[in-house]
């Protein structure tokens, strides 16, 4: 670990990258451990990203809460996109199992409102500095030019637009809404020069998100 702390202060691209990827990989190794356990993992890897946060905050200026009209607009609109379009372009999802605590451990019990909660949090105020920084701050930076922190945030060029758009959109269920989602994240980090307007706007969305699902039942989104 010490390592990897070094090798991100010394390495803006491994400050943005680095916590993104381990993030990833225990994203997709939370069924390793059993239906039970794919909670578990998902909380402790919530609480891994929060202690990624706290390291990245000194290394990564522009990963700052920024809330904006235009950030509440964009992250309402996503959400409604999102529910909207998800049962024209989602990725097959076996609803028998799909993340749904209150199957796993009983309907109202405490322990699945628990990991309600968890997921919740996670989803709202983890993943979102933890994504918009690898995708806005790096990911299209660096396609449009390998010295990334050379270029302003409120660069614009439609190659890197599109292409992290669509690496956004497919690494994620919903890939049509993922698209067109990474485009409205990344519209408002170009208009307002700032990374945080994306990030209140991400975390509006899967907070709004997290409500749908709980409250409609409905899974497949989670």
């Amino acid at each position: 670990m010490n390592a990897l702390t070094k090798a991100m202060k010394e390495s803006p691209a491994a400050a943005r990258v680095a916590p993104f990827l381990i993030f990833l990989l225990l994203t997709f190794a939370q069924d390793s451990l059993g239906e039970a356990g794919r909670y578990w993992i998902y909380f402790g890897k919530t609480l891994v990203g929060i202690w990624f946060i706290w390291m990245m905050r000194p290394l990564v200026q522009e990963m700052r809460w920024s809330v904006s009209w235009e950030a509440v607009v964009v992250g309402i609109a996503v959400v409604v996109l999102w529910v909207g379009l998800g049962g024209v372009a989602l990725k097959k999802v076996d609803v028998a199992t799909a993340w749904n605590p209150f199957r796993q451990f009983g309907e109202g019990t405490a322990l699945a409102w628990f990991f309600v909660v968890a997921r919740t949090l996670g989803s709202a105020l983890v993943v979102p500095p933890l994504e918009e920084t690898f995708y806005r701050s790096f990911l299209y930076r660096f396609i449009a030019n390998p010295k990334f922190e050379t270029l302003p945030l409120n660069f614009f060029s439609w190659v890197p637009f599109l292409i992290s758009a669509v690496i956004f959109g497919f690494a994620h269920n919903e890939w049509l809404a993922g698209i067109l989602c990474a485009a409205g994240y990344q519209w408002l980090v170009i208009r307002k020069g700032r990374l945080g307007d994306a990030m209140a706007a991400h975390a509006i969305t899967n907070f709004l998100l997290a409500v749908w699902v709980v409250w409609k039942g409905d899974w497949q989104f989670w």
